[in-house]
Order: structure tokens, then C-alpha cells, then sequence
């Protein structure tokens, strides 16, 4: 990964912690954001400062299923999620949201790249 490739990951990232912490509906990010959130979760003081100064409350990590006739599938949730992003003004950089194109699965577990069930 290149810099700037970092720089934009972080970027989006960010951009899906400030949209989930404000929207009701349940946010999804793409297995390449999500990469990005656990290394920041990493470095816990850093997270917790930036959640309760930037974002006004802590946005938690919360894998798992959510039902998908009332959500949607896991392609239906990102959707969701780069349309809200947008909405709330953030550019989204769809370089970081690749399976939009090319899965329908709800979450890591479903053998994408760094599921457990990946051969």
C-alpha cells in the first residue's frame, strides 16, 4: 500500500466513524475500511480520546448479523453506508468499498478475504 493509498484509507475510515456515529440506521464499513477501524482500535487512548472529542460519544465494534430482510444484505449495507457518507458531505472514495461490485454477504465470516472460512 502505497502513502497516499494509507492516507485515503484513513480518510475513509474516519469519514464512516463521523456518518455512523450520527445515523440511526445501522452502518456497514467495507472489509478495507474495516482494517483501517481495527489498527486505530488498537491504540484504545488514542480511539477513546478521538470518539468523546471528535464524535461525542464512543462508536463501538460490533461484528455480526443483523436480519437481513429488515437490513438487507451486507451489499445492501454499504450501500447504505457510501450513500449516507455522502450524504453527510464526506467524499467516498470507492477504491476502499470494492466488493460493492462483486459480493452479497453480511459480514467477515462469510469467506471473504480475512475470514476464518477463507481458503
Amino acid at each position: 500500500m502505497t502513502e497516499d493509498q494509507a492516507h485515503r484509507g484513513i480518510g475513509q475510515m474516519l469519514a464512516f466513524l463521523a456518518t455512523g456515529a450520527r445515523d440511526e440506521a445501522p452502518l456497514s464499513p467495507s472489509p478495507l475500511v474495516d482494517d483501517f477501524w481495527h489498527a486505530f482500535l488498537l491504540h484504545t487512548k488514542a480511539y477513546q480520546e478521538f470518539c468523546a472529542g471528535t464524535l461525542g460519544k464512543f462508536v463501538h465494534h460490533q461484528p455480526g448479523f443483523l436480519d437481513k430482510q429488515e437490513h438487507g444484505g451486507g451489499k445492501a449495507l454499504r450501500v447504505r453506508t457510501i450513500d449516507a457518507i455522502a450524504a453527510a458531505g464526506y467524499i467516498v472514495d470507492m477504491e476502499f468499498w470494492p466488493e460493492l461490485d462483486i459480493a452479497d454477504c453480511s459480514q467477515c465470516h462469510a469467506n471473504c478475504h480475512n475470514s476464518p472460512k477463507h481458503a
